[in-house]
């Protein structure tokens, strides 16, 4: 029986590499995200490919991807649970409450809606269960400077994770979180040159490492039986500022 996974933001980088990867390991693969012609660029000419333009923010959208999903294969065996966004820098004092408004809406509200949706499917399906990873960030250990609101939502997108894990042990739900520090995407693309504000208030390169590794990391993960579980995994650039103190 072919699995099923929905992977969310997967029109651009790691949730298009791991779409793609799990297209290769023989998954069908329900790519969404906000824009049609990118998701349709990361499906490519697979027939188990199905894009669903989506915004995880609306409880309808998500409700109407999980639909999508059930009408065509049934089931659903994973959920890459990894739209977001890093929104306004702003330390506490600074940020527009709008702006932190924005960022719990993607980064939170949002991977509450599409989990919420995958464990009412993995429950009611037969056989029953499947596996959620949460995209995290090293952000939800460490910091960095005036990402109050970034922050804020991956410290709280673990408790989410051992909540999940939780509340699924009696479903054979199983759910895991992918802490990502630096891979080499669209967004980290100035990191190496440009440089990244450090805690000590100076501007300083640091190390990337190819966004494929985060895809082989996750590729682990859901390739496990449902009675093993990666609750958390950390994945970095060697070198860069996060083991401790500098």
């Amino acid at each position: 029986m072919t699995k099923v996974a929905v992977v969310t933001g997967a029109g651009t980088g790691i949730g298009r590499q791991v779409a793609r990867a799990l297209l290769g390991e023989g998954y069908a693969v329900a790519l969404a995200g906000r824009r049609r012609e990118p998701l349709l660029e990361a499906a490519g000419e697979s027939a188990e490919a199905l894009v669903v333009p989506t915004d995880v923010t609306d409880p309808e959208s998500v409700a109407a991807l999980f639909d999508a999903v059930r009408q065509r294969w049934g089931r659903l065996d994973v959920l890459f649970n990894n739209a977001g966004t890093t929104g306004t820098r702003g330390s506490v004092d600074t940020l527009p409450v709008e702006d932190w408004k924005a960022i719990v809406d993607v980064n939170l509200t949002g991977m509450f809606l599409c989990a919420q949706q995958a464990v009412r499917m993995m429950k009611e399906q037969s056989p029953r269960g499947g596996r959620i990873i949460n995209n995290g960030s090293v952000s939800a250990h460490t910091p960095r400077p005036e990402t109050v609101a970034y922050a804020a939502t991956k410290h709280a997108l673990t408790g989410l994770t051992k909540s999940i894990a939780l509340d699924g042990r009696s479903h054979d739900i199983a759910c895991g979180q992918i802490d990502i520090g630096n891979a080499a995407t669209e967004l980290t693309s100035g990191f190496s040159d440009v440089g990244m504000p450090q805690a000590d208030g100076s501007l300083k390169p640091e190390p990337t490492f190819d966004a494929a590794h985060v895809a082989d990391a996750v590729l682990t993960m859901v390739n496990l039986p449902l009675s093993a579980n990666v609750p958390f995994l950390t994945i970095t650039a060697n070198g860069m500022p996060f083991i401790g103190r500098g």
